[in-house]
């Protein structure tokens, strides 16, 4: 049996016109993820990543922290959904840059709904599959694992595709994928333990690297 680790990548730059760059802080998570990793003597047969850089370079940093060369497969089914173009089908403005917590809560009540109307297929978001494609294309990596893998493998995705796996292994309803996806930290763990067969939930969102007091502010959702 194997166990698959799935990582949110660290905190990027929400509000920025560019959000696909980690933060200063998105990077020092995500060394500080690969440090843990070493401690606890974990060691990867094979790490999977999406094709963004945020992504990309949380591996990087996770491989810093572990002392290891960046050796990854670029799965493209492991992006994230492109929340601009989902908020964008059900309120056409720009929305300004937020500032204030209201203008915070705004902008993930607007998510939540493009998301729950592009999942019902009630939407369509400029650039992006459809629901089904979306939900293929992060099982179709998880089917991967399966198949190739028998010990540890590390996967350094985004909340959608981690909650969308998530929610593939249990059977969840669409607005229980949601939730899961909006409650998920900037480069938190997942585990799933794996047969050839199937994938089970062993551990959801966890932060076992920023469990110290020294860390307590490291934790970031955006």
């Amino acid at each position: 049996m194997g166990t698959l680790y799935l990582v949110r990548h660290g905190q990027a730059s929400f509000g920025a016109d560019d959000y696909d760059v980690l933060s200063e802080l998105g990077t020092r998570q995500a060394v500080r993820l690969g440090e843990y990793f070493r401690h606890k003597g974990i060691t990867f047969d094979a790490a999977l990543t999406g094709t963004l850089q945020r992504q990309i370079n949380t591996f990087a940093g996770i491989c810093e922290g572990m002392g290891t060369q960046p050796q990854a497969t670029q799965w493209p089914g492991l992006n994230e959904y492109d929340s601009t173009a989902v908020i964008a089908t059900i309120h056409p403005h720009k929305l300004e840059k937020p500032t204030s917590p209201e203008m915070y809560r705004s902008h993930f009540r607007l998510l939540r709904d493009g998301l729950k109307q592009w999942m019902d297929g009630v939407v369509s978001p400029k650039g992006m599959p459809d629901y089904s494609g979306f939900v293929n294309g992060v099982t179709s990596a998880l089917d991967h694992v399966r198949k190739s893998y028998t010990g540890n493998v590390l996967l350094v995705s985004s909340g959608g595709p981690i909650a969308t796996a998530v929610g593939h292994v249990l059977g969840t309803s669409p607005e229980t994928t949601i939730e899961l996806n909006l409650r998920i930290r900037n480069s938190s763990v997942t585990e799933f333990a794996f047969t050839p067969k199937r994938h089970m939930l062993v551990t959801y969102n966890t932060l076992p690297h920023l469990d110290a007091p020294e860390h307590a502010e490291w934790v970031t959702y955006a």
